[in-house]
């Protein structure tokens, strides 16, 4: 039952939100707080009681839901879930932290959204029910579209808009691959079911599975996001509230990587080993391109929002490498990113609070006058591109090691990003905290409250690079058991 309740408190810790700003505007955000270190101490007790320790999975939960179509309500958590429901708490604290002076307009109804967007989330990492692992998929994009769109900057309305038409149609192939796969089953059996552990054993034709494939890996590229499913992503970092855009670089684009972990090669394994060059090479073109083009920004969170986009091509490039460290990598720069993303977004939220601009023209001359947050800003830069001892590089070079046993010359067209990153990193320090200082008006340093949240993240990117044994080991049995279930489809068709 603590799989349930893992859901259960960040959805009645929103409520509560919501209903207690009736009685007092800060109330909300304690609330939150509250829902989150409850939800911290939940996740690990979950962990220090799992008593089977020769099996993958962690806990599981299952129980009937709607039974006349073979829908039930199945919860599970393995290796992989652990460590990206902990990365949902604990940068779940810090889109709590950046939000407490940001957010004036409405706090109740923006905690609501903000633990209802994680409560999806966890739903998203823990559901292997495909008709629930959908639901949870939407309950988590309906809140963002409110974050964005309420809390959000000058063009949020549009930005908004374009983030639900992206994601909602691509849901929606992924949502026609489900019910087909049902209904195959059906066929085979005589039953309905929308079970993972079901589905895996779906016998397929060739030219179904590719479809199916494709109509699931669509779906997660968009979320990842990869070229040419990105556009919506600088969009809405630029316009979302500081707290929005932490979770969506931080949680939300963690979604599409494990949705082409644990579903995408497993349930399609012959189609997705077809496929696997091509997603080979979009995984390439979109670390080179969105480096490219996070140089050419003068907006800061735009620019951080192309990094992203070249991140995440690293995991899809690791991902469909499909060998152990590769898939190691993929997961060690998923926590990585979101770290680094979330400490970068709470940065740029914070000078845009305090000089009302975006733009680094309008910027320079922040380290004499801001000196906490310029030496923050320099350490998740050079985090940003992968300084040997930090969790990036790591992760980054697992991906690399592992990608170059599949494909030499896209590994090699991969790592050309170790040129560009620098470049865009130390951009971002020369123009806006070096030269001559351009606002005239005094400026606020980073406080306590800002200095301790970005002090966790510094000490997480550090252990995840200097210390990354307790990530992989934990992670190895889930991804060695998703790389045999692939196999022994693929054998299985043969």
């Amino acid at each position: 039952m603590m799989l349930l309740a893992l859901v259960a408190v960040l959805f009645l810790g929103g409520l509560a939100a919501l209903i207690s700003e009736r009685w007092s505007p800060a109330a909300p955000r304690w609330i939150a707080l509250a829902a989150l270190a409850l939800e911290f101490v939940l996740v690990l007790l979950q962990y220090l009681l799992a008593t089977d320790q020769s099996s993958a999975w962690i806990a599981d939960l299952k129980r009937p839901w709607i039974a006349r179509f073979g829908i039930g309500f199945h919860l599970a958590m393995d290796g992989l879930s652990l460590v990206l429901v902990m990365l949902t708490v604990v940068l779940g604290f810090m889109a709590v932290s950046c939000s407490w002076t940001e957010i004036k307009q409405r706090p109740g109804f923006f905690y609501f959204n903000l633990l209802m967007c994680l409560a999806g989330t966890v739903g998203v990492f823990l559901a292997l029910d495909l008709f629930l692992f959908f639901f949870s998929w939407e309950v988590m994009i309906i809140p963002m579209y409110f974050l964005i769109s309420i809390w959000g900057h000058e063009d949020r309305t549009a930005a908004a808009i374009k983030f639900v038409i992206f994601t909602q149609v691509s849901g929606l192939l992924m949502l026609l691959g489900i019910v087909m796969l049902a209904l195959i089953y059906h066929g085979d059996t005589g039953v309905y079911s929308f079970d993972y552990f079901d589905l895996l054993g779906v016998r397929l034709d060739a030219d179904t599975a590719f479809w199916l494939m494709l109509g699931f890996f669509v779906a997660f590229t968009v979320k990842l996001p990869s070229v040419p499913f990105h556009t919506w992503l600088p969009d809405a970092h630029t316009q979302a509230p500081t707290g929005g855009s932490v979770i969506l670089a931080g949680v939300m684009l963690k979604t599409g990587a494990y949705g082409l972990l644990r579903f995408v090669i497993p349930l399609f394994p012959e189609a997705a080993h077809q496929f696997a060059p091509v997603a080979m090479a979009l995984g390439a073109v979109s670390v080179l391109y969105a480096a490219m083009m996070a140089f050419a920004q003068s907006d800061l969170k735009r620019l951080i929002a192309y990094t992203s986009v070249s991140h995440m091509g690293f995991v899809l490039l690791g991902v469909f490498a499909w060998n152990l460290l590769a898939l190691q990598g993929a997961v060690m720069t998923m926590l990585a990113h979101g770290i680094s993303a979330a400490a970068l977004f709470m940065i740029a939220g914070a000078l845009q609070e305090h000089l009302h601009t975006r733009e680094m023209g309008n910027m320079g001359g922040f380290w004499t006058a801001m000196p906490r947050l310029s030496a923050v800003a320099l350490f998740f830069a050079i985090a940003s591109l992968g300084l040997p001892g930090l969790g990036n590089f790591l992760g980054e070079f697992l991906v690399l090691l592992g990608a170059f046993k599949v494909s030499m010359a896209l590994t090699a067209l991969a790592a050309l990003v170790m040129i560009l990153s620098p470049i865009y990193a130390l951009f971002i320090i020369q123009k806006a905290f070096h030269g001559p200082l351009r606002q005239p008006y005094p400026m606020s340093d980073f406080g306590r409250r800002d200095m301790a949240a970005m002090g966790l993240l510094v000490i997480a990117s550090v252990w995840l690079g200097l210390h990354p044994h307790l990530v992989l080991s934990e992670t190895e049995p889930s991804l060695q058991t998703l790389q045999s279930s692939a196999a022994m489809e693929s054998t299985d068709e043969q």
